[in-house]
């Protein structure tokens, strides 16, 4: 009996180290006001996870955020997981899904707030 505790407890420490040595995805916070965000250009790395927290400081109506392959911005191009969990109304936030990128040039824009299409450089 106390060789088998021994050993699960053995399989515990190998199971917490081995989440713990997994990729934690970097926070990107972005704020959208009327007509713009205020952060215009991203450079990440390629194969890294991030997730993007958007701000609404002060758009009347709820906001969006969209990230597509430059050139590609239709929907069936969106990365989906970057989707926010929600629409965002003024004064609040959500965060997208995890986003893990490759190397490329992409963009990203609210679809329902007409915003410029700013780029995201993955290298």
């Amino acid at each position: 009996m106390k060789r088998l505790m021994t050993i699960a407890v053995f399989g515990m420490a190998l199971l917490i180290s081995s989440v713990s040595f997994g990729q934690k995805a970097k926070t990107v916070k972005l704020e959208q006001t009327p007509g713009e965000f205020s952060k215009t250009e991203l450079t990440l790395k390629a194969g890294k996870p991030y997730v993007f927290d958007v701000k609404n400081a002060g758009v009347d109506h709820e906001v969006g955020f969209v990230i597509a392959p430059a050139g590609k911005t239709d929907q069936e191009h969106h990365v989906k997981s970057a989707y926010l969990s929600e629409t965002i109304k003024d004064g609040q936030s959500a965060t997208s899904g995890e986003v893990t990128l490759e190397k490329g040039e992409y963009v990203y824009f609210c679809p329902l707030n007409p915003t410029p299409q700013y780029k995201i450089t993955v290298k």
